[in-house]
């Protein structure tokens, strides 16, 4: 990956509409030779979608949370049976496994506590590895991801 690809994906992170025509001129690049780098990097699969960025307040998400996770063990049964329960369920935007004293961060975004609660109840404290959780609940976002700093 060369100065011209970082270059594309920086404009594409920000806009991932943008027309062929109009990215090859911002970047300075013939469009056909911008269009096979495009195409490369989507075929190489660093490039893996292109998605609309959703203002979450606007669709009624109005509680962000953070929840640290303590599992039981790190055995990879544990491990795999937490991860399996994570992935099933939506509202659960991310979730990393993390050092320090607590095994995973995770990030959900619901309507309202109620839901949250609910969530918290009946999915997240249902899963048989865990045995601790602490919810952080986001006051206010300084700065949301809008893409890779790419030098």
């Amino acid at each position: 990956m060369d100065s011209l690809d970082k270059k594309i994906l920086s404009v594409l992170q920000q806009d991932g509409q943008i027309s062929m025509a109009a990215l090859s001129e911002r970047i300075g690049l013939s469009l056909s030779a911008c269009h096979r780098r495009v195409k490369l990097m989507e075929a190489d699969g660093i490039i893996r979608n292109y998605a609309a960025q959703i203002d979450r307040q606007t669709v009624g998400l109005e509680v962000q949370v953070f929840i640290e996770v303590k599992l039981n063990s790190q055995r990879r049964e544990d491990l795999e049976a937490f991860e399996k329960a994570i992935l099933s369920m939506p509202e659960i935007l991310e979730c990393h496994m993390i050092t320090g004293e607590f095994d995973f961060l995770i990030r959900v975004c619901v309507h309202s506590p109620a839901d949250y609660e609910a969530l918290y109840r009946s999915s997240l404290s249902a899963i048989p590895a865990v045995s601790q959780m602490k919810t952080l609940l986001s006051l206010s976002t300084v700065k949301e991801f809008r893409g890779y700093h790419l030098r």
